[in-house]
């Protein structure tokens, strides 16, 4: 248990992320989204952690992955493949664990959010109907180059569709990537 304390101790930036990811997850699996309430002050906290430790530079730093994890999710969002929550969400993973941490993140998210649509696919028993709406929803990307079309396109079809509250996949998929790496210890 001391061991325990100890870690949480001296890694306590990956702990608090981990712990708003799982916040976060929770939320977004209740509600399906992942409120501003908390991704704002997340995001603000991190700048502030990284002036903090490290000055200008490190405020410069943590915008820039900030900036970056934004950007890694955006043109999802902006084609109705999901929320903004989600890229506030990744932007403040950003924010308090630089950008090469939070490619990895996003590595790690898209490999777990893949694996459970692979899984609620197969548990819906409708897999047929799924891959042609995936179907069309890659040649939608293709032929319509407007992204607010595809957008409006999107929100028409969300309420015909089972619907991966992204979050989720983002905790799990971060903290195993914790985990994995002996950040949390």
């Amino acid at each position: 248990m001391a061991t325990l304390l100890q870690a949480i101790a001296e890694n306590w930036t990956i702990w608090f992320v981990t712990v708003v990811l799982i916040v976060a997850a929770v939320i977004d699996g209740m509600i399906l989204k992942v409120p501003n309430w908390l991704t704002f002050p997340f995001i603000i906290c991190g700048w502030i952690h990284c002036t903090i430790q490290a000055g200008l530079p490190g405020l410069g730093w943590s915008l820039l992955a900030t900036f970056g994890g934004m950007m890694m999710l955006l043109p999802l969002r902006n084609v109705g493949g999901m929320g903004a929550g989600d890229v506030k969400l990744l932007a403040g993973i950003g924010a308090w664990c630089g950008l090469w941490v939070t490619l990895q993140a996003f590595a790690a998210t898209a490999i777990v959010g893949g694996i459970m649509a692979a899984f609620m696919i197969w548990k819906s028993g409708d897999w047929i109907k799924h891959y042609a709406m995936g179907l069309r929803i890659l040649h939608e990307w293709k032929t319509v180059k407007n992204p607010e079309q595809l957008a409006a396109i999107a929100r028409e079809r969300k309420p015909t569709m089972y619907l991966l509250p992204y979050g989720i996949p983002m905790a799990i998929g971060t903290i195993l990537l914790f985990a994995s790496t002996g950040m949390l210890i």
